[in-house]
Formats: structure tokens, C-alpha cells, sequence
């Protein structure tokens, strides 16, 4: 089939033209304000993954506290309270719960016939995806916000504890907190992403997150020390993301380094965790979201033909 050129002459070549359209900043921007609309709309999905690790905090920091003061005065060190030990874990908590429904917005497009009308527009797709993904970013910056004010209000009702001893590295290592929230949280929107594009299903994309959440939890050092599991587990927490997420903000939050799976000396005190943590954690972000745009873009092409 022949194609008109811009001249208005007939042109023998098929390939198919690109309508032209905004720059990848302003389709990030459009894409981003629209999927900010679209959860202020829902806060139905927002408050239920706020509300199962608050909930989970309270119960954990009840039952298990008294329990583990003492095994985190001879692995982590004097003077940490369980309920400080623990707001890192429910931080990461409060991140995937946010990132493990970012699929079912894409399943909801697919139902609706959004993703088509998407797909026929000249938008950039990296620039959908991208947009979509910092919604939830700033999702997850505030959750953190939430989650971690929540640790010291209850810090501070058991104990009379001071902010000081809550949280040790002042306003930049709560920035830390956040940043190592967000992109522990992006690996999980791809991967949420990805199942969606797979099983174009959102009973699917809930569940197969649902199912990957309280594993992940338990097989790391998010509610105990690391060190007091069975060997297996501590075998499998080297692969597990949670690990190094749970690490990474207890770092920020202690001031030390905690890192559990294993030694690094090259860099100095809570750095020695930071660093290899969020490394880990960008590799993880750069596999799977490179994945969610692959799948993407052969989606479009599918839909197009």
C-alpha cells in the first residue's frame, strides 16, 4: 500500500510514520498529571496500601517487641528499640504494598480501551510508562512520610523517647529514607507492570503481587536479625530485594552500617550499606523496567497491526 508524503506525492515506502507530537518531557508530564488525577479519584487503592502495613506495624511492634530487645542488644547494637528496628521494615512494607498495585491501573486502561487509544497516539512510550511510574513515586514519598512519623509517635508513647535516638542522621538521612524507599519501590512497579502486560488480568496482577509480599518479608532481615534465622533463609535473603531495601533505610535510620548478607569495608560506617544496597536495588530497577518497556513496546506493535 502506498504512502502520501509530506510533498503530497505518492510514496512506494510502507513503513509506518510517526504522527508528529510532544517532546518525551511534555508526554512524561501529560502522562504523569493524568495518572495523579486518576489515583486522587481512587483513594480507595491508596488508603489499602497504607493501611495493611500500619496495621502490621502496630501488631508486630506488640508482639514481637519484647521479644527481640534482646537479640538486637547482641547483634545490632545498645539502646535500639524494637519499634525503631522495625520502621525500616514497615517503610519497604508501605513501598511494595504501593508498587504491587501500580499493574492494576494498566489493567483497568487495557479493559477500558485507554491502552489502545493510547497506543494510536503519538505519545512516547517511554514517556507513558515513565510518567506512570513517578505517580507512584510521589505515592510512595508520602506513604514513607506517613509510616515513618507513625514509628516515632509510637516510639515516643511507649518510651518518651527523643527524636534523636528515633532517628540518628538528621533531615538528609530522612531524604535517604525516601530515596532508598522509591527506588526499592520501582522495581516492584516493573515487575507489577510486567505481570500486567503478561496476563492482561487484574485479578491476576493482584494476586501474583499478594501472593510474592509476606515471603519476600520473612525470607530478609525485616522483622528479626538476620542472624538468628535458619541458614536457608539467610542463603536466600542474598537474592531477595527486601534485604537490601530493609538495610538500606535502617542505615539511614541508625547511622551505622547493618548490612546483613554480606561485608563491604570500602567505603566508610552506614555507607558501607548504602551504597552496596542501592546498587543492587538500581540493578533490579534496570532489569525489570527495561523488561516493563520491551513488553510495552511489543504491545503497541501487537495492537497496531
Amino acid at each position: 500500500m502506498s504512502d502520501i508524503t509530506d510533498e503530497g506525492h505518492i510514496s512506494g515506502d510502507n513503513t509506518a510514520q510517526k504522527a508528529p507530537g510532544n517532546s518525551s518531557m511534555s508526554d512524561m508530564r501529560i502522562s504523569l498529571k493524568r495518572w495523579l488525577i486518576k489515583t486522587s479519584r481512587n483513594p480507595f487503592v491508596t488508603f489499602s496500601s497504607l493501611i495493611q502495613p500500619v496495621i502490621f506495624f502496630v501488631l508486630m511492634a506488640a508482639v514481637l517487641g519484647a521479644i527481640v530487645d534482646d537479640l538486637l542488644a547482641q547483634t545490632v547494637g545498645d539502646n535500639i528499640n524494637y519499634i525503631t528496628f522495625l520502621t525500616p521494615a514497615i517503610v519497604i512494607q508501605s513501598a511494595l504494598a504501593a508498587a504491587a498495585v501500580s499493574g492494576i491501573g494498566l489493567v483497568n486502561d487495557m479493559d477500558t480501551g485507554m491502552f489502545e487509544k493510547l497506543l494510536a497516539s503519538p505519545i512516547d512510550r517511554g514517556a507513558m510508562l515513565l510518567g506512570k511510574v513517578l505517580s507512584e513515586v510521589i505515592r510512595i514519598a508520602i506513604q514513607t512520610t506517613i509510616i515513618f512519623l507513625l514509628g516515632y509517635v509510637m516510639l515516643y508513647l511507649q518510651s518518651g523517647a527523643s527524636v534523636g535516638s528515633y532517628h540518628r542522621t538528621g533531615l538528609l538521612g530522612f531524604v535517604g529514607v525516601i530515596a532508598v524507599a522509591v527506588i526499592f519501590g520501582g522495581a516492584f512497579m516493573a515487575f507489577s507492570n510486567i505481570i500486567a502486560l503478561i496476563t492482561h488480568d487484574q485479578e491476576a496482577t493482584t494476586m501474583i503481587a499478594t501472593l510474592l509480599t509476606f515471603p519476600l518479608l520473612f525470607i530478609s532481615s525485616a522483622f528479626v536479625p538476620l542472624e538468628v534465622l535458619p541458614g536457608w533463609i539467610q542463603s536466600l535473603a542474598v537474592v531477595n530485594p527486601i534485604t537490601y531495601g530493609v538495610d538500606g533505610v535502617r542505615a539511614f535510620m541508625l547511622g551505622q552500617d547493618v548490612m546483613t548478607v554480606f561485608n563491604v569495608t570500602a567505603f566508610s560506617g552506614l555507607w558501607n550499606t548504602v551504597i552496596p544496597a542501592v546498587a543492587v536495588l538500581i540493578g533490579f530497577n534496570v532489569v525489570l523496567g527495561g523488561t516493563a518497556v520491551y513488553l510495552l513496546n511489543r504491545a503497541s506493535k501487537t495492537k497496531v497491526q
